[in-house]
């Protein structure tokens, strides 16, 4: 099978569900920037103090692919069958944040990103999913969004941001104090 279609040559792409859109169309901003979050998590994945998070970050990827598949279904189309995100996939997001919590010290102040690469990265990601998570709020305000959807955009961000303090950690990183000019 080819990769390329030549279908979208014009500027233009398919949702699930037949209906064409430009690219440029909010729905596929959004979804880009969840495919753009994932390629993050991949990277996030791959760093080596992340070795032992290997199959928690896989699932988180996979929900994202989910996300993504919901986002790219035209509205109203109950033809096309797509995987479902659950409660239950916020609730991992949330045991794990706990899980981390118990073994770092309580937040005394905000922290610059950075420190080690593998930190920065996960930094972007998190704010790549503030990112998207805003997309899919705009896009909510137009056309109806699966509120789980945004609820996990939500957990996911923090979640980024609890493990980037458990990168710090593991990695033997301090973490750099934001201390606000007076």
């Amino acid at each position: 099978m080819k990769i390329y279609t030549k279908t979208g040559d014009e500027g233009y792409t398919a949702l699930f569900g037949g209906t064409r859109v430009s690219k440029a169309d909010l729905r596929i901003n959004t979804y880009g920037t969840i495919d753009e979050l994932n390629s993050y998590l991949g990277l996030l994945r791959d760093q080596e103090v992340n070795k032992n998070k290997l199959e928690e970050l896989v699932e988180i990827q996979d929900r994202l692919f989910t996300i993504g598949s919901i986002l790219a279904t035209e509205p109203g189309n109950t033809k096309v069958k797509i995987p479902s995100l659950q409660e239950s996939d916020v609730v991992f997001l949330e045991n794990k944040m706990d899980a981390m919590d118990e073994l770092l010290e309580p937040m005394r102040f905000f922290v610059l990103p950075g420190g080690h690469a593998s930190i920065s990265f996960g930094h972007v990601a998190r704010t790549v999913c503030r990112r998207a998570e805003r997309l899919v709020i705009e896009l909510d305000a137009h056309e109806k969004v699966d509120a789980l959807v945004l609820k996990y955009l939500n957990r996911l961000s923090d979640y980024l941001f609890v493990l980037c303090r458990m990168m710090t950690k593991e990695l033997n990183v301090t973490e750099t104090p934001w201390r606000p000019r007076m």
